[in-house]
């Protein structure tokens, strides 16, 4: 018989890993939040409470949906085809909301002509932005989460459950910080002020991309 000890280490181990690995090698965890937030010119600070509410509601999301699941005594596959489904959902909200972002800041452009930074246009783009990507990763799924969360949650081992959701969404959050910051520092050091007024433009483009990667590419 499994010594219960060992399976819940496993799982832990199994649960850490998989968070950073998801998180780091998912570009959409990262590159929107960077984008947007040069492009609108928010401190490195508001740019990092943004990433680790999406995250949180990134992982929330597949934590309500493992619950129930194992509640219901779901099949895994049927959970995992959930999933995928909001995933590939989720990219194309994505590829939407960056190509939107890019048209309404080139038509900005166009309007108020070519001394306009869209960086410091009405405040209106501040409010709504954050909750796009909000909107965007609540529906994106965790689906390494809900394998993770099944095993204990078959044995009624509840303790264990809460342990795997602790452990992957604490280090999925934080990895997403630590991305981000890495991305800023990197765009510093390339000097993002050389796009000027397309800043928001190249934002919305990158946002698309990070969609699309995700959408076509599987990252």
């Amino acid at each position: 018989m499994p010594d219960p000890i060992q399976t819940t280490t496993l799982l832990l181990g199994t649960a850490a890993s998989l968070a950073v690995v998801h998180t780091l090698l998912g570009i959409d965890h990262s590159l929107p939040f960077v984008a947007l937030g040069r492009a609108r010119g928010w401190a490195l600070g508001r740019t990092l409470l943004v990433s680790a509410l999406c995250g949180a509601g990134h992982v929330a999301s597949s934590v309500v949906i493992g619950a129930v699941g194992v509640a219901l005594g779901i099949a895994t596959d049927a959970l995992l085809w959930l999933e995928s489904a909001r995933g590939e959902l989720a990219a194309a909200l994505l590829i939407g909301f960056g190509l939107t972002y890019a048209a309404w800041a080139a038509w900005r452009g166009l309007r108020g002509g070519s001394g306009v930074r869209l960086a410091h246009a009405p405040s209106g783009a501040d409010r709504v932005t954050p909750w796009a990507l909000f909107i965007v990763f609540v529906l994106g799924p965790c689906e390494p989460l809900i394998p993770l969360m099944v095993v204990p949650g078959m044995a009624r081992d509840w303790l264990a459950v809460a342990a795997v959701v602790a452990v992957f969404g604490l280090l999925t959050v934080g990895a997403m910080l630590l991305a981000v910051v890495a991305a800023w520092r990197g765009v510093e050091a390339l000097g993002a002020g050389r796009i000027g007024r397309h800043a928001d433009v190249a934002a919305g483009l990158v946002v698309a991309a990070s969609g699309a990667a995700v959408l076509f590419l599987g990252l």
